[in-house]
């Protein structure tokens, strides 16, 4: 019998063993109330929703182009024009089967075995865990409250060489933090300079806090800078899975013969459907579903901070509360497991997100709604 390759033998998606042990304690308890999914409690707003069952009733939904229909494609760069004022042409959208299969075929396209690809730490496992897959080398920067979680120019400059690429999150998670706009723009030009791929995660974008805005990496370099977009979160699509890239013309032809092979194209009826995720009955829905992650954002840090969990990450955008719970445990998988079962709320561990410091840290997400939000943090005072 053959062994698995030695490309499986990566890090776990710890948080889907958390979904899975609160789909248990579902069925034998009824009780569960999850701060870990990253993913809106809502459905797809309702112009998209019409737009599917019409879909089913007049649409062959066979293969479509394998970078994306065109209406889709146009509808993105429309979006990506209006809100970052950028100019952006419907052949420069390639749209893949969510930002995990962006991701996937943009490392294969731009990265060979043994390069050094640079993310942050604390940051979304599955950067550094495709990317092991796939025979690259990760260095992660032990980014702390000093930088707001974030990737610095000056730690860049301290790096041996210059990576062949550096993922960037804005806004981020686990921490939801954004990046200034002046600092992107600044990694943005240091990238172009050193001939590294800038790969922009902004799947977040649209939530956002207060007054702190998103700036897109297309803004100052459209040649050395890939963006990530997804309809999973603002948009409020995940099990759709459906993502986009803007992506520079010297890649596309890599991304497109990849693609055709590993995917032929991404789901016919969410391509559909997904045009009218753009338009204004759909984003006026969405926009009400930001204002209620910022009514939970601050019952939720609030309740945090009264219960004594106050080491916070600044909660920019996203729908996330990243905590230090040190005082707490040394053990973040086992806590979590032990909140769960005597609480029913179920919580992300942070060693998904930081194999070095996340046996102390946790993350919180306030997607669901308000009540579910003030339940958990009831249910949660006693062990806190």
């Amino acid at each position: 019998m053959r062994t698995p390759s030695s490309r499986s033998e990566i890090q776990p998606f710890h948080v889907m063993d958390v979904f899975k042990a609160a789909a248990v304690r579902s069925r034998t308890h009824g009780d569960v109330l999850s701060l870990a999914a990253g993913q809106p409690s809502t459905p797809a707003p309702a112009p998209v929703l019409r737009a599917a069952r019409e879909a089913l009733d007049g649409h062959l939904l066979g293969y479509t182009e394998t970078l994306g229909i065109l209406p889709l494609r146009e509808a993105i760069a429309a979006y990506h024009s209006a809100e970052s004022n950028i100019d952006v042409h419907p052949d420069e959208v390639v749209v893949t089967t969510g930002s995990s299969g962006a991701f996937t075929l943009l490392f294969l396209a731009a990265f060979d075995v043994g390069d050094t690809v640079v993310m942050a730490r604390p940051g979304y496992p599955a950067y550094r865990n495709t990317l092991a897959a796939l025979g690259c080398r990760v260095v992660e920067l032990d980014c702390g409250a000093e930088s707001r979680f974030q990737p610095t120019v000056a730690m860049l400059e301290d790096l041996p060489e210059p990576p062949k690429g550096l993922i960037i999150a804005s806004p981020a998670n686990p921490t939801g933090t954004i990046v200034d706009a002046d600092e992107l723009a600044a990694i943005a030009r240091w990238c172009e300079t050193n001939g590294t791929l800038l790969i922009s995660d902004e799947i977040y974008h649209g939530i956002s806090y207060g007054d702190v805005t998103t700036s897109s990496a297309w803004e100052t370099s459209r040649t050395s800078s890939v963006v990530i977009g997804s309809v999973s979160k603002y948009f409020s699509m995940t099990g759709w899975r459906l993502g986009w890239m803007l992506l520079p013309s010297h890649l596309h032809r890599a991304v497109e013969r990849l693609a055709s092979n590993m995917t032929v194209c991404p789901p016919a009826i969410s391509q559909v459907a997904a045009v009218a995720a753009f338009t204004e009955e759909s984003r006026a829905e969405l926009d009400g579903h930001v204002r209620r992650y910022a009514v939970n954002r601050r019952i939720l840090l609030d309740g945090l901070t009264a219960a004594g969990v106050t080491d916070l990450a600044p909660a920019d955008g996203a729908f996330y509360a990243y905590a230090d719970i040190g005082h707490l445990t040394q053990d973040s998988r086992a806590w979590c497991e032990r909140i769960l079962a005597e609480t029913g709320v179920a919580l992300a561990p942070g060693v998904d997100f930081d194999i070095v410091h996340g046996h102390h840290t946790v993350r919180f997400s306030f997607a669901g709604t308000t009540e579910h939000v003030e339940e958990a943090l009831t249910r949660l005072a006693p062990v806190l």
